[in-house]
């Protein structure tokens, strides 16, 4: 109402979390300066912004897919700028989503000049969903389990998946939900710090696992070509143990993880994978920040003397996806997958490799802003997980789209 510009987010203001938009400015004045600001208050309160300035066209108009941030919080076109660059006013916080039920609210607002953002010219709100249009949500508290399951509308069938986090723990639900809107029917799987499962469990049991792949099997919207599980960190060896030791995955993608069993023994069906060897004396901490660096407090994982930790995937009939990124500054998960690929490569297994440049620990669903530091929910401590920001963005949307390439792909 009686603002100058018309800001417009193409082709709707309401979409996935995942989906690219084009963010549009019209009504302004030839080659105007105006600076463009997004905010997003996340359930917790806090507050991510990020702003960069821009200079309207020849008729007035600005186009984010074409028209290149000349400062602010990033340079050059960035079409989804204004969203992965999305930074808390507290330092450290990641923007995770914990309801999926409801979206997040971007305000995209235009104001006039470079300068002191006092003039407002026009603004609207893109709700970014995390949940299509009708996708069930079934909390799953069935035996053990702890886990939501998530079902695309119609009946199927289609492929099923186990999406595990890390050892943040927690029962953690946005990527689950993101990938049953684009067509999986997907079991979000709790196995550390949530309800009734401690936060540091002394032994994991890969029965547990079992009983998540039994469930989904059974459910009737699934196909019964095999199951296929994705996890990111912690939940990359586990993903890489489940479809090496259980019967029916058919395909497991591993993200910043390992090829040993990492921080808490798994417990098989008459043999136990021990934890590969650590020292936390080797943790660094920085006095100013009080930030840890975890890279170094694993033995060398070329030592023979670690190696009964080992996943064996090399036994394993399905196909694996391997992800890291080149600045993980957690762990050297790419040197670890570069490991188990070779394994597999020499056994003749089939393996896709891919690590990106610039890319930290945390290679999340696309446009959720890299978080280079943050407090990890079971340690307590404030964790470096390294990345550049635009190369971040970018690998994260290479990333996602290359794993439900290959989930398509085999199964």
């Amino acid at each position: 109402a009686g603002m100058a510009a018309r800001v417009s987010v193409l082709p709707s203001r309401r979409c996935l979390f995942d989906d690219p938009v084009q963010i549009r400015v019209a009504g302004l004045q030839p080659q105007q300066a105006v600076t463009l600001r997004a905010s997003l208050l996340d359930e917790s309160g806090e507050l991510f912004q990020a702003h960069a300035l821009y200079r309207a066209g020849s008729s007035g108009e600005l186009d984010l897919s074409r028209s290149p941030a000349l400062g602010g919080s990033y340079l050059g076109v960035e079409p989804m700028g204004l969203l992965w660059a999305l930074q808390s006013k507290t330092p450290y916080k990641r923007l995770a989503k914990r309801d999926v039920l409801t979206p997040f609210c971007v305000d995209l607002e235009v104001y006039e000049g470079h300068g002191d953002m006092s003039r407002l010219l026009g603004k609207c709100t893109n709700e970014r969903w995390f949940l299509g249009e009708g996708v069930k949500r079934i909390s799953v508290r069935e035996g053990r389990l702890r886990a939501t399951l998530f079902l695309p509308p119609g009946p199927g069938p289609f492929p099923g998946l186990i999406d595990l986090y890390g050892s943040g723990g927690g029962l953690i639900e946005y990527r689950a939900s993101l990938l049953a809107s684009r067509g999986f029917v997907t079991l979000a799987l709790a196995y550390m710090s949530f309800e009734d499962i401690p936060a540091m469990p002394e032994i994991l049991e890969l029965s547990y696992f079992e009983e998540a792949v039994n469930f989904l099997r059974k459910q009737q919207q699934v196909k019964d070509t095999g199951i296929g599980v994705l996890g990111l960190s912690k939940g990359g060896d586990l993903a890489l143990s489940m479809a090496t030791f259980l019967p029916g995955i058919k395909a497991a993608v591993s993200i910043s993880g390992s090829c040993f069993n990492s921080f808490i023994p798994l417990k098989g069906d008459g043999f136990t994978l021990p934890v590969h060897p650590f020292d936390l004396g080797r943790m660094k901490i920085s006095d100013e920040s009080g930030l840890v660096d975890f890279s170094d407090v694993l033995d060398d994982h070329m030592d023979p003397a670690t190696w009964d930790c080992r996943i064996p995937v090399e036994k394993s009939l399905a196909k694996f996806l391997f992800l890291s990124g080149l600045d993980d500054m957690n762990w050297k998960s790419d040197l670890y997958c570069r490991d188990a690929v070779q394994r597999l490569q020499q056994h003749g297994r089939e393996v896709e490799f891919y690590s990106y440049a610039g890319a930290g620990h945390l290679l999340e669903p696309p446009y959720l802003p890299l978080c280079k530091v943050s407090i990890h929910r079971v340690l307590g401590m404030f964790v470096h997980w390294g990345g550049q920001w635009r190369e971040h963005a970018k690998a994260q949307e290479d990333a996602w789209r290359r794993i439900q390439a290959f989930f398509w792909q085999h199964l």
